[in-house]
């Protein structure tokens, strides 16, 4: 499974967690303004904002997992399985676009968050898989920019869009919900805890015990709720090196080893990757589960005007400082 997350310091930042069993051979992607974005039910995209995400590239397709464009919007993926209903047949009032072209043509298209909802309003989903091999990605979506975040799930009633208050979103069940459960963790604090639990006098036998009855298992709803409250209580300087540390503190709260979450026989999810993105600056930082190292890839630095992709391969492998 899957968690995204906001954090705004000097700059805004977007990024998320993918968790799984496997990997899809993802890399850093980069669209420029010019690539011509196929669609396959309406006209091609010939001219649009840039973007910058993780994605897998197949036959010349950038299937984004997330990613921002060059004006600050960010949009992120995250499996809504069994809840998210995509439709069969084609509308003659609505625009007509797959699932997996949502991510792409939401950023080549919508600088902030107002734009990507008029954007929605008119969306028909398809629920047209890429290939057979990769049928429909059931999926609910992180849509930010510095100004206000938004969940949008598409389910057997129609479209929702919520507010997205915290800037959190994780997987099932859906995001009402999700918000809904943390007023039963109004309580927490980060400060250590008085003792409120009657006429018997209790001690505190140790420093350290704020954050008291934060679920600590992998599940979603408890994913959700340790983000949530770990980056509304965090704090760092307003330098580039320090909000982009605290981001990845963030989100390392909820970070998947390998062997604790087992979900076939032998087979184990773990945190694939982990992304942060400055959205001001079209800065992408990223971890992966074997290198810890955070590496940079800056999309001013390419030809943001060009018509093919640009792809940066993960560096995959353990980078250890050993000092002597």
């Amino acid at each position: 499974m899957c968690t995204a997350t906001t954090y705004k310091t000097k700059d805004f930042y977007f990024g998320r967690t993918l968790d799984y069993d496997f990997s899809y051979g993802e890399s850093v992607v980069i669209t420029p303004r010019s690539f011509l974005i196929p669609l396959r039910y309406s006209e091609a995209i010939k001219s649009h904002y840039a973007i910058i995400g993780m994605a897998t590239v197949i036959d010349g397709f950038p299937l984004y997992f997330e990613g921002i464009n060059d004006k600050g919007l960010g949009v992120a993926g995250l499996n809504f399985v069994h809840n998210a209903h995509y439709n069969h047949e084609k509308s003659s009032s609505k625009t007509n676009i797959a699932q997996f072209e949502f991510i792409p043509y939401i950023l080549s298209k919508a600088k902030n968050v107002e734009e990507a909802i008029e954007l929605i309003d008119n969306l028909n989903i398809m629920d047209t898989p890429f290939s057979s091999k990769l049928p429909c990605a059931e999926l609910h979506y992180l849509i930010a920019d510095s100004n206000r975040a938004i969940t949008v799930e598409f389910v057997k009633d129609g479209t929702r869009i919520y507010e997205n208050s915290v800037g959190v979103l994780t997987n099932n069940p859906p995001f009402d919900k999700q918000l809904f459960n943390l007023n039963n963790y109004r309580r927490l604090t980060h400060k250590d805890i008085q003792n409120t639990f009657g006429e018997v006098e209790l001690e505190q036998y140790s420093r350290g015990m704020g954050a008291m009855g934060l679920p600590g298992d992998l599940s979603s709803q408890s994913r959700f709720v340790r983000v949530a409250f770990v980056k509304l209580n965090s704090l760092s300087a307003n330098d580039e090196k320090s909000s982009v540390s605290q981001f990845f503190h963030i989100l390392n709260s909820v970070d998947q080893q390998r062997g604790c979450c087992e979900v076939k026989e032998g087979e184990f999810e773990i945190t694939l990757y982990t992304s942060c993105y400055n959205t001001n600056r079209g800065i992408m930082y990223y971890t992966t589960y074997d290198n810890h190292q955070i590496s940079s890839v800056d999309m001013h630095h390419e030809n943001l005007d060009s018509d093919e992709l640009v792809v940066y391969q993960l560096v995959r492998d353990e980078k250890i400082n050993y000092q002597n």
